[in-house]
């Protein structure tokens, strides 16, 4: 039986392995690894924004399924937000080629899991908006508390909600993320950290539409990328 094909965008960064020094695309292996483990082929994505919708819709029609990974800033204009945070970091050609991609996914009614990054593209999708900077709202760095270093911290979910049948009523989760969901504008929002920070938001009237702020790859935890497998 053929697996399903899911696809996982990618970074374009610049990247040092062997005797290269070079801008590459890639991926933490950690995604792939869930994607598979969950029963589907991986399929990386890179930056892509040529072609618009109508290349947009033609790759989704191949696809069973769709990651939005990690990663960068979404660009505040994105959101209709003039003023940039001095610590925002983005990648234009991610937001470009993601927001395309996720666009076609969603008329598709394609099922779709948004990881950190992904989970704020998502909302920019849905017509939220961004906190660019937790540590000024909540007065710690709780949820990125050194570079490279994930924090720890509780997460509950909202009873009958998609997060929850994933993860229970209540999970301990790790993250790495100084910006975070202000407004969700069209989705729900289903998880909370124990500061209130958002964790889960999803779309009810969709086939699966789950994102989260944490990063359960790095995590070993397969559960929501075997919910995306189950969904396609």
């Amino acid at each position: 039986m053929t697996r399903p094909l899911v696809g996982i965008t990618a970074y374009a960064e610049p990247a040092r392995w062997g005797v290269w020094d070079t801008r590459a695309v890639l991926i933490p292996e950690a995604y792939v690894r869930m994607v598979r483990e969950a029963g589907a082929r991986p399929l990386v994505l890179p930056p892509d924004d040529v072609g618009g919708a109508a290349d947009a819709a033609g790759l989704v029609a191949r696809l069973d399924g769709l990651v939005l990974a990690g990663g960068a800033d979404v660009d505040p204009a994105r959101y209709h937000e003039a003023d940039v945070h001095p610590t925002t970091r983005t990648r234009p050609d991610r937001d470009a080629g993601e927001l395309a991609v996720l666009a076609a996914a969603l008329e598709a009614d394609l099922p779709v899991l948004g990881v950190c990054r992904g989970m704020q593209l998502l909302t920019v999708a849905y017509g939220g908006t961004l906190v660019q900077h937790l540590p000024d709202l909540l007065g710690h760095e709780g949820h990125q508390p050194a570079p490279g270093v994930y924090g720890a911290h509780a997460a509950r979910f909202a009873p009958g909600s998609r997060a929850a049948a994933v993860f229970g009523p209540a999970a301990e989760v790790n993250s790495y993320h100084h910006q975070a969901i202000e407004k969700p504008g069209a989705l729900t929002v289903t998880g909370w950290a124990d500061d209130d920070v958002v964790e889960a938001v999803e779309d009810p009237t969709r086939r699966f539409v789950l994102g989260v702020q944490w990063h359960p790859e790095e995590m070993g935890d397969v559960r929501p990328f075997a919910a995306l497998v189950a969904a396609a």
